[in-house]
């Protein structure tokens, strides 16, 4: 299973396309975006890139409620399986509890991930490349006895070359 990881494209509708051309290129069978779209274009390239997602509003999407079922998103915490994996999906990390296999989140900005105790926490960067110089965003694999965490980042003009860190967390 690979699952692509978006959040904070803060009406950055470019650079959101990049960000899900890229993990579908590398075989994302599904995408979890975390919220702050801020634009409808957002919400439309997510709902438009032809993988099946689950999505959640941030701090910043007050204005796109009144699209929220239409498009199926939801408010935070948002609980979810994939496959035999669950995960807890939000955009503030105000609900950072190992309740699940997986707990993504964004908001800050920063990418991150690592385990703690049989939860793996993930926030894939911000797509926007507003408090840095780079757009990023996060493939996850699950095998049998691991996590594989593809962090993808690029600069933020158009045709500029994707750079890939890799992490390896073993699923207890």
């Amino acid at each position: 299973m690979k699952v692509g990881i978006l959040s904070d494209p803060h009406g950055r509708g470019d650079l959101q396309r990049e960000a899900i051309s890229k993990l579908k290129e590398e075989g994302a069978q599904y995408l979890l975006h975390a919220g702050d779209f801020i634009s409808k274009e957002n919400i439309e390239s997510l709902a438009g890139s032809n993988l099946p997602y689950a999505a959640v509003l941030g701090n910043n999407d007050g204005h796109l409620r009144e699209f929220a079922s239409q498009y199926r998103i939801k408010s935070e915490p948002y609980y979810l399986k994939l496959r035999d994996v669950t995960v807890k999906l939000m955009h503030i990390p105000y609900y950072l509890t190992p309740d699940t296999d997986v707990v993504i989140y964004g908001h800050t900005h920063i990418f991150d991930s690592g385990m703690k105790g049989g939860t793996l926490y993930i926030n894939p960067g911000e797509i926007c490349a507003r408090e840095k110089d780079r757009c990023e965003c996060v493939l996850l694999g699950a095998e049998k006895d691991r996590w594989i965490v593809d962090y993808f980042y690029k600069k933020p003009l158009p045709g500029a070359e994707w750079f890939s860190l890799r992490k390896i967390y073993p699923i207890h």
